[in-house]
């Protein structure tokens, strides 16, 4: 009989055997690991726009347009508006986070243990699994609901399945791939909503009037626009960390921010305006139905070219793959830094587990969408905003802009690391004014009753004003000193 160490040796060796065979067919193995100076040497930069570009360049953007009109009864000039400066707001912070990457060679939530801990990272950790995981149910239903719009014999359900497999599929193989893949996949997607402008764009003009807008829509729409892209501070560096580390922080910046800025406002615009018009245009109201059928809707929209609006219809659908398989990516690194022994656990696993806990919840909730996106993306704007003012004050104010201080040594040994005390009471006493400030459809602060949801605007301030005394007392208990 094989004894039981035997037994383990011989799992062991399997085990590693598969591992090498994954990484010799080039699926990235790298978790939360830092990349030393010397490993980062890629320089094709323009690769982060394409990553941001084709991540946000997809249906979900378009329907998070539809928002203005649907949940807060804004016309489409108000709409374009919030949409607008928002977004040109909201997408300044994570643009910037996505500098740090070649610097530090690290995922954004190891380098945000400078600031948290060791263990007390673990909360955003857990905050940004359930926001990354919410971001891939959505995906995972719109394009489901847009690739079964193309035929009678095929479910919503089983258009979901489609999709996270393809998405499984590219997020597996790691960065190389992924970097491949959404520097590609936009491009079908362009020819969908050009063609569609081409031949429903005069439909646009018959958006229904709509009631004078009030604060209180406008700034709780406003929290919603926050909420979609400022989560992305939370995985920026996830897909820089491989840059070389001389490259000018401004040409970072700008390649992401310009990936942000220019897919989300177009799409989103257009979005609001085609939900507008289609009660006045048969063929969209049916296909957008009493179930706000987003895909539904765009395959509307295309059908006057026939068959090949179908096609078009099917690219449409799969453009949520480069988001999902983006997002799936940086789950990985988030399962690891919130139980840290995962870390010796390969990246790729993770994917795994992503998709078998998104997958079903899409298929549930898919006839809930409206409902879950607009709850959804209201509330996941709050602690990010109070992470990434407190990831900015520790960076600039306490390290200096020193990135030498972040210590490759030190990223998994916790008696070096900050205890993360300051970090996580800061970020928990702001929510004292954050909560008054809410107003969603599930709650109504005292303040956001009057002036409309100012949630995301109160925590990145107020955040950053609490954490600087709290971290002086810090760093003089822990007798730290940079």
């Amino acid at each position: 009989m094989v004894g039981d160490s035997e037994l383990e040796v011989a799992v062991t060796v399997e085990s590693v055997e598969l591992s090498l065979n994954f990484t010799s067919w080039g699926v990235e193995e790298r978790g939360t690991v830092p990349v030393p100076e010397l490993e980062r040497t890629d320089t094709q930069f323009y690769k982060i726009f394409f990553v941001w570009f084709s991540m946000n360049f997809n249906i979900l953007s378009f329907s998070a347009g539809t928002l203005g009109p649907i949940a807060f009864q804004l016309g489409l000039r108000d709409s374009c508006l919030v949409i607008l400066f928002f977004n040109i707001l909201a997408c300044l912070l994570p643009a910037y986070l996505n500098t740090w990457g070649p610097r530090t060679g690290m995922r954004q939530m190891i380098q945000a243990r400078y600031s948290f801990g060791y263990f007390g990272i673990i909360i955003p950790a857990i905050l940004n699994l359930i926001g990354l995981c919410g971001f891939n149910i959505l995906n995972g239903i719109l394009g489901g609901q847009a690739l079964a719009s193309v035929s009678n014999n095929m479910s919503w359900n089983v258009g979901i399945i489609i999709i996270y497999i393809i998405a499984l599929l590219i997020s597996f193989m790691g960065y190389r791939v992924l970097n491949w893949y959404e520097r590609i996949s936009w491009f079908p997607v362009l020819v969908a909503f050009l063609v569609a402008l081409g031949i429903s764009g005069k439909d646009l003009y018959n958006a229904q009037p709509a009631e004078p807008a009030t604060s209180v829509n406008i700034l709780s729409f406003a929290s919603v626009i926050a909420g979609f892209v400022i989560t992305y501070s939370a995985m920026a560096s996830d897909f820089t960390m491989y840059y070389d580390p001389t490259v000018s922080q401004t040409k970072i910046f700008w390649y992401a921010y310009l990936g942000y800025v220019v897919p989300i406002i177009p799409l989103q615009c257009l979005g609001a305006a085609a939900v507008l018009a289609a009660p006045s245009v048969p063929s969209w109201n049916e296909g957008y139905g009493t179930a706000g059928n987003v895909g539904g809707l765009l395959e509307a929209m295309l059908s006057p070219v026939g068959n090949f609006g179908k096609f078009l219809t099917v690219m449409l659908s799969l453009s949520v793959t480069a988001n999902i398989a983006c997002t799936l990516y940086s789950i990985c690194f988030n399962f690891q830094v919130m139980i840290p022994a995962l870390s010796k656990v390969p990246r790729y696993v993770f994917s795994i587990l992503g998709t078998v806990i998104a997958l079903p919840l899409s298929i549930v909730g898919a006839h809930r969408f409206y409902e879950a996106l607009t709850n959804f993306l209201s509330l996941i704007g709050y602690w990010a905003s109070a992470f990434g003012a407190i990831l900015i004050i520790e960076h600039h104010y306490f390290r200096r802009g020193d990135f030498s201080s972040y210590d490759h040594a030190i990223w998994n040994v916790p008696g070096h690391l900050p205890w993360g005390a300051a970090a996580i009471t800061a970020a928990i006493l702001s929510f004292g004014l954050i909560i008054p400030c809410m107003n969603q459809l599930w709650f109504q602060g005292p303040i956001g009753i009057t002036s409309g949801d100012v949630g995301f605007e109160v925590a990145f301030p107020l955040a950053a004003v609490l954490y600087i005394p709290l971290r002086k007392l810090e760093l003089k208990y822990q007798n730290t000193h940079y």
